[in-house]
């Protein structure tokens, strides 16, 4: 029985820029940081037994901005990454659209079992990262003695989790948010996730940090 605060990586510029990451270790931005700043400060009183994060940087940053103010250490864990997308990484939808017509029609319909061509990384189909990350995420969670653990991890895991504690198949289209450093807090009970919260981002319309906060 665990409560799990799933937590999405702060902004990037290629989120700003619909530009499709992936296994690409794309870092925070200005406002990434100050969004990860504002998570830590949000956090800080409740107790965890663990944080785990993504091995990309963008997930590790903003779990550091969790764990450093108390004197935690952020676990990384490579099964916690982002779904490869092999050639589609680093281009934004109409350049997708454009060189890859049948991937990019495959992807739009959430087709599960297909592969894209290979890019810098070899792309997993949508049946494989999910079954990776939903168990990366058990796994975790099943550790004796943790009541409650943070995640920091990428917006396609947030989705798979989402859609496992709602029964929800991959063709039914996005109708829920995944939004950058966000508390979604989930809880598993040894068979199946419950959602507690979701999108949560309370803590970044009320956050007022001056520049050396920006720099933490």
């Amino acid at each position: 029985m665990t409560e799990i605060l799933l937590i999405r990586h702060g902004e990037t510029d290629w989120n700003v820029e619909k530009r499709l990451q992936g296994h690409h270790d794309i870092g925070l931005n200005r406002e990434g940081v100050r969004q990860a700043t504002a998570l830590g400060r949000a956090l800080l009183k409740e107790p965890l037994d663990a944080i785990f994060s993504s091995d990309l940087q963008r997930a590790y940053d903003t779990a550091q901005a969790i764990a450093m103010p108390r004197g935690m250490k952020v676990q990384l864990e490579r099964g916690l990454r982002e779904r490869c997308f092999g050639a589609f990484e680093g281009l934004v939808h109409p350049e997708i659209a454009e060189r890859y017509p049948d991937g990019y029609a495959a992807w739009k319909r959430r087709d599960i079992d297909t592969r894209y061509p290979s890019g810098e990384f070899d792309a997993e189909t949508l049946r494989e990262f999910s079954a990776r990350a939903i168990a990366a995420i058990v796994r975790l969670a099943a550790t004796p003695g943790y009541q409650k653990i943070a995640i920091v991890t990428h917006g396609g895991v947030l989705d798979s989790v989402y859609r496992s504690a709602k029964s929800m198949g991959y063709e039914h289209p996005r109708d829920f948010d995944v939004l950058n450093a966000s508390i979604n807090r989930v809880h598993w009970d040894g068979a199946n996730f419950e959602i507690l919260e979701w999108a949560d981002v309370t803590h970044l319309a009320h956050a007022a940090l001056d520049e050396s906060d920006n720099l933490a």
